[in-house]
């Protein structure tokens, strides 16, 4: 009995208090896809059923379905520990760094990618607390050095910057080969 009572304290030190929002949240996410298998996939006629389009993965979803059900259920019967709405907020502040990126990627084709990677470089390390003229230089470097990496030894192929038009001819022919 002592040692269910570890185990007991144990799981309720190290519950995070998020872990119903989780569990709700990845159930809800797994009846959505099975709302959707069947319209994205197929069961063909006078196919063996492990060469079924759809076998695998409405296996998946079912098994994804079952245990996310037992996850919500456990988080529903377990004690509630006081902070989720600080642990939610804590999880959603990571998307900030998504949105960071596609912000990069929707003004690459605008700006090019020299230029819009300096200012994600700068702009992201301003973010993180670095904005000494030290680490400025720092991002630039590493902006120019991740630019001349993949365009010029890699040979990455991207598209060149709207501003790159405005340039003279030499120098334009120049920044959209290699910068």
């Amino acid at each position: 009995m002592s040692r269910i009572k570890t185990l007991q304290d144990l799981f309720k030190r190290y519950r995070r208090p998020g872990d119903l929002v989780f569990a709700m949240s990845f159930f809800v996410l797994t009846l959505v896809l099975l709302a959707f298998l069947p319209s994205e996939t197929t069961w063909v006629k006078r196919t063996k059923l492990f060469a079924q389009p759809a076998f695998w993965p409405t296996i998946a979803i079912a098994v994804m379905a079952v245990f996310s059900a037992l996850h919500l259920i456990g988080a529903l019967v377990s004690e509630r520990i006081p902070g989720r709405l600080a642990e939610v907020i804590y999880w959603i502040r990571s998307i900030e760094f998504a949105l960071w990126f596609m912000a990069y990627v929707a003004i690459v084709p605008v700006l090019g990618y020299l230029p819009s990677t300096i200012l994600f470089c700068v702009s992201l390390a301003w973010r993180m607390g670095y904005r000494s003229l030290r680490w400025t230089f720092a991002s630039i470097l590493f902006a120019v050095a991740v630019v001349v990496l993949f365009k010029s030894f890699l040979q990455v192929k991207l598209p060149a910057g709207l501003v790159y038009e405005a340039l003279p001819t030499g120098i334009r022919s120049f920044m959209m080969t290699y910068l």
